[in-house]
Formats: structure tokens, sequence, C-alpha cells
């Protein structure tokens, strides 16, 4: 890390100021091509502006030298009609480009790096979860009203929605709910919405997934994402889990497509 920090204020330093021995400075006074300086303790730095342009490089360049003991420089600096100034170092200046800037740029980056590096491992650790969608009770915004045709769909579903609004009353006549229904038919006839109906009526929480999330590659993965589904719903019990295309899980039988693996 100190090594590219040095790297960079290096690098900053060499592209915006030529670094010059303080015998060409003088040089450059005597010939009148120094236009203006900053003197500091240890080091003077200004521009010159040379006679002739040179072929390989600009006639205009700010510079830099170290500041050695020479009773004559303000003599020939007024001589040659230079304006000069005095300043103390810029520490605050150079400390916040040569080093701050870095610093902060790497710490971000290190931050960014651990982000993406917290959330890949966080997704490796939620392998075997289920990717259910959860609508609370109050966001499923379907009824029955909103259900077109289906007329004796709904009028055995609305059943299943009254025991989840009283199941005292059919419990004390020792019934119970029925541990799922199977909603058959092509797409687009309203299965989907048949389900969200009977979630937004009974004002029930609405889990939704499809039934290719049960099955992976690895052979456990998706009964360890049942088993998480079923956990999640038994918190916010009583719920509706609705599990799209079935079928998914299943497998023709006789089928081989080479080796196969899954957990179907």
């Amino acid at each position: 890390m100190f090594l590219l920090l040095w790297g960079w204020q290096s690098a900053v330093d060499t592209f915006t100021v030529q670094t010059i021995p303080y015998s060409a400075f003088k040089k450059h006074v005597v010939a009148g091509e120094v236009t203006e300086i900053v003197i500091e303790p240890e080091l003077i730095h200004g521009h010159i502006k040379l006679a002739e342009k040179p072929k390989d490089g600009p006639q205009e360049l700010e510079f830099r030298t170290v500041r050695v003991e020479d009773k004559d420089l303000v003599d020939d600096l007024e001589a040659h009609d230079v304006t000069f100034v005095g300043e103390l170092p810029r520490l605050v200046s150079r400390l916040l480009i040569g080093w701050l800037l870095p610093i902060a740029l790497m710490i971000g980056l290190w931050m960014l790096l651990s982000r993406r590096l917290g959330a890949a491992a966080g997704q490796a650790m939620s392998f075997g979860k289920s990717p259910a969608k959860l609508s609370p009770t109050d966001e499923t915004g379907v009824t029955f009203a909103d259900v077109a045709g289906c007329e004796e769909a709904k009028l055995e579903l609305s059943e299943v929605v009254d025991f989840l609004k009283n199941p005292s009353r059919y419990q004390a006549l020792g019934a119970r709910i029925p541990k799922g229904i199977l909603l058959v038919g092509p797409p687009g006839t309203g299965k989907t919405l048949l389900a969200k109906a009977v979630a937004g009526e009974a004002r029930v929480p609405f889990y939704s997934l499809s039934g290719s999330d049960f099955v992976e590659m690895f052979v456990g993965v998706g009964a360890a994402r049942v088993r998480d589904l079923f956990e999640q719903a038994a918190k916010s019990a009583p719920c509706i889990i609705f599990i799209d295309e079935l079928d998914a899980v299943g497998r023709q039988r006789g089928v081989l497509m080479g080796v196969v693996n899954d957990e179907r």
C-alpha cells in the first residue's frame, strides 16, 4: 500500500512539475527566461519561458529546485525583473494530494470489494434458502371480484376462505382444512389470480414461487429449500403457499437424457 502511495505521489510530481538543478535555474534567471518564482525555506518553484521553443518539449514549463545558500539570489532576481514572493511550505495541500486522496480512494476500493465479497458469501450461505416471494396481508390487492368467470372454482375456494377467516368454527366440528388444492389448466386461465384472490379474501400472507426453484444440480438443495419454505410459512400461519408450474418437479418416466443428477 505504501509503495502504491509513493508511486502515486511521484507520478503526480513528475507529470506536473519538472525538477531542475539549482545551477540550471540560475542560468535561466541570467538568460531572462524565469518569469516568476515562489521561494520557500527549502524549495524554489515557479515558471520558465524559454527564449526558443524546443523541438521535443513545451516552451513554457513549471519547475522546482532545491534551495541552496545563495546571497546573490535576490539581487539577480531584481536585476532580471523576476517576480518573486516568499511562502511557507504548503504542507496541507501536498499532504492532501499526495497522501490523503490516494488513501481515500483505496479505502473506497476496499469497501467496494468487501461488499462484493460479502454479497457473494451471503449468496453461497443462502444456497439452500427458499426463493419464495412473500406478499404481506394487505398487499395482494386481488379478490374474487377481480376474477372473471371461474364461478365453480370460486365457489369451492370460498369454503377455504371461510375456514381461514373462522378456523375455530370448523375445528369445533372436527373439520380440517385441506392440505393443498391443485389448480389444473392451460397457461393464462387464471390459476395464479385465483390463488391471490383466496389470499386477498382471507387477508393472509401469500408465498409465491415456481416449481423449478426446487430443482437444482446438487442433490439435497431442493429438499432444503422445501424445508426452509415451510419454516417461513409456519411463522406466518395462517398463510397460503402458491407453487406455480408444479410439474417441473416431476420427470417423464422412461426418458433418460444422458446422466442426470438433479432431484426430479
